[in-house]
């Protein structure tokens, strides 16, 4: 599998909306915690309580649009997902890979991709690293995300990551910040450096769609959450469509990336799942390009 292709692939495939409301709200102490990856070594995770977010129906009053900005968010220990992913890039397509997902909160992201029965691609983001196994080709790779926002011309980090997969904002939200009506939406622009983001929210108060613009470069990022369903006392979106565009950097042309996500099953739970991730011995890395 092309490098340049999984990564984009990779980075989609963890750019699901988990999306959730919670009726109360428990409030725990969570200690820090440390995860590291060696050859022939497997990550090690803590397990912690399970934190729950509220979001009471707003009634229609002055002032609604500012509250309603206020994304229904969800805390949670581990989340884990099956998924159909399908990706369609400027030099390779695929339709309908096999995708687990397991997410241990501002620690770790794990996806395990397949096709066929057959697991090809195992990847582990923490807050400094994605590391890739390409267990076709018995080699691995290890990127920081300063290495990577430059490959992609495009602004990542962990939490930019994990906010994008829960569902709630990408950047904090700030009391200078105003909303406006935008049809059927809510839109609250954001900025953080060159990065602009624009948050599309929806009359329950979730986030529907969802711009990220890069300045000056223009790459783009389009993140739209469709089929939303209850699950438990959640409201969850099973489908996410993802459109990257981007300029490359090496011939300087426009390139876009489309991703679908269908999510066959979610759950949240309080038990750690497990995060098995070892590198062989045997296994080459591959250099960064």
């Amino acid at each position: 599998m092309n490098k340049s292709v999984f990564i984009a692939l990779f980075l989609g495939v963890i750019i699901f909306s988990e999306g959730c409301r919670r009726r109360t709200r428990t409030t725990v102490a969570e200690a820090p915690a440390t995860v590291s990856v060696q050859p022939d070594s497997s990550a090690s995770v803590i397990t912690l309580p399970i934190l729950v977010d509220s979001a009471a129906v707003l009634p229609d009053r002055p002032g609604i649009s500012e509250a309603r900005a206020n994304v229904a968010e969800i805390d949670f220990d581990y989340l884990t997902a099956k998924s159909k992913v399908s990706f369609k890039g400027p030099e390779q397509s695929i339709d309908n890979a096999s995708v687990n997902i397991r997410v241990r909160k501002d620690s770790l992201i794990w996806v395990s991709i397949s096709k066929l029965g057959i697991e090809a691609v195992r990847g582990l983001i923490s807050r400094d690293s994605i590391i890739i196994l390409d267990k076709i080709h018995r080699e691995y790779s290890v990127y920081d995300y300063p290495a990577l926002s430059n490959q992609f011309n495009f602004a990542m980090n962990f939490d930019l990551l994990q906010a994008l997969i829960v569902g709630n904002l990408p950047l904090p939200k700030r009391p200078a910040q105003k909303v406006k009506n935008e049809r059927d939406y809510l839109l609250l622009r954001q900025s953080e450096g060159k990065v602009l983001v624009e948050n599309y929210i929806g009359e329950d108060r979730k986030l529907k769609k969802l711009m990220v613009t890069e300045q000056p470069t223009k790459n783009t990022l389009r993140l739209d959450y469709e089929d939303f369903s209850l699950l438990n006392d959640f409201l969850f979106p099973y489908t996410s469509l993802v459109t990257l565009n981007y300029q490359s950097k090496t011939d300087g042309q426009f390139y876009q990336t489309l991703l679908r996500i269908k999510h066959n099953k979610v759950e949240l739970v309080d038990k750690n799942p497990g995060f098995p991730f070892t590198i062989p011995a045997s296994y080459e890395r591959r250099p960064q390009r």
